[in-house]
């Protein structure tokens, strides 16, 4: 591969002092393009879109050509390892996901196996490497999954929930099962991961977007406990040992240091917590990314540049003692955003987070 050309990104999460703040958006390839949404009408849904490589391809590019972020993330969907596990995804317009075939009972759970991350899930793979290619080293690529904990939520639930009353009554009734169901699910996460790796992603990241909706005492032992396990075996593995992992815990703020102590690079901040806070806590072990609230993209663009500013204000000067800061939303951009909006964002991050890193000194590596 090429040199890169802009790795502020991952020399950020190496915890490398950088000369500014990288930034990158969840979700950045997306409906609030117009440029998506043509591609979107020409695959003719979305699924086909994500496993169409050169489509998935050109979404990924799309905001990388028209905002300069400084990382691309695959253009995929947290739900294609249950899809290649049988329960048939499907999306309906206004519904979100939705599984033909859920979970609804243990003897499903005991016939679920982990799917062949190449052969059931080639076309993430054959993604990520037209994607690199693609990219040419302009900016790395972030491959990523979801959590065991939402991609069984998700699974058992059927759909998208408000009350996760299923999955939550499978882990009060039966936690045995639901420890099954999450192994099974861990496991396939490993391998895919280490797959997109493989493939030539450059950084990993783990949505557990609905880690939040538990209790402390079962978010460690159903949620955490299996994140440990990911990055645990991504550590242990010699060919992924050096591949930065980023974990993300919607409504995770209450338990940042446990998410530390799992042994991640970074952690993804949503916007209910303060930034400042957070690095006071554990900023000198991991990589913070975060944390504006994505409402405000589809408000006005000196809304969007004043709020920007408070976050990098927030974290304040990168000192010798913290590892540092990537700049994101504290969730996914929303399809209503405006695009002059990201513009604003990324001019702003860009152009006025050098002044937070005086007191460093700048270490500057190639890739």
């Amino acid at each position: 591969m090429n040199k890169m050309k802009n790795d502020l990104y991952l020399r950020t999460l190496r915890g490398e002092k950088v000369e500014r703040t990288p930034i990158w958006v969840m979700r950045q390839a997306g409906r609030y393009l117009p440029e998506y949404r043509e591609v979107r009408k020409q695959a003719g849904d979305f699924l086909t879109l994500c496993k169409t490589p050169e489509l998935a391809c050109e979404v990924t590019m799309q905001p990388i050509d028209r905002f300069g972020l400084d990382a691309a993330i695959l253009f995929s969907d947290i739900l294609t390892i249950p899809d290649a596990m049988g329960l048939e995804l499907v999306l309906e317009e206004g519904i979100g996901p939705v599984f033909n075939k859920p979970v609804r009972s243990e003897a499903q759970i005991h016939k679920l196996s982990v799917p062949d991350a190449e052969d059931d899930l080639g076309y993430v793979m054959d993604a990520v490497r037209v994607i690199r290619k693609e990219l040419d080293g302009r900016v790395p690529l972030i491959g990523f999954t979801g959590s065991p904990w939402t991609l069984a939520s998700y699974m058992v639930e059927g759909s998208g929930s408000k009350d996760f009353r299923r999955i939550k009554g499978l882990m009060f009734e039966s936690p045995q099962a639901a420890h099954t169901l999450l192994q099974v699910v861990t496991d396939s996460v490993i391998s895919y991961l280490k797959a997109q790796v493989a493939a030539g992603v450059q950084s990993l990241m783990v949505f557990d977007t609905w880690g939040g909706v538990l209790s402390t005492a079962d978010y460690k032992v159903f949620s955490l406990a299996y994140m440990q396990q990911i990055v645990s075996a991504l550590k242990s593995d010699e060919m992924t040992k050096d591949i930065p992992v980023v974990l993300f815990t919607k409504g995770g703020g209450p338990w940042l240091e446990m998410m530390a102590d799992t042994g991640c690079d970074g952690l993804g901040l949503d916007w209910t917590v303060d930034i400042a806070d957070a690095k006071a806590r554990v900023g000198d072990r991991v990589v913070l990314q975060g944390n504006m609230d994505p409402v405000l993209m589809n408000t006005g663009q000196q809304q969007v540049r004043d709020h920007a500013m408070l976050v990098l204000e927030g974290y304040g000067q990168h000192e010798q003692s913290d590892k540092g800061h990537i700049f994101n939303l504290g969730h996914g951009i929303q399809p209503f955003a405006h695009p002059d909006n990201m513009q604003a964002l990324v001019e702003t991050v860009q152009g006025n987070s050098q002044q937070f890193h005086k007191q460093a000194d700048v270490t500057q590596t190639n890739d």
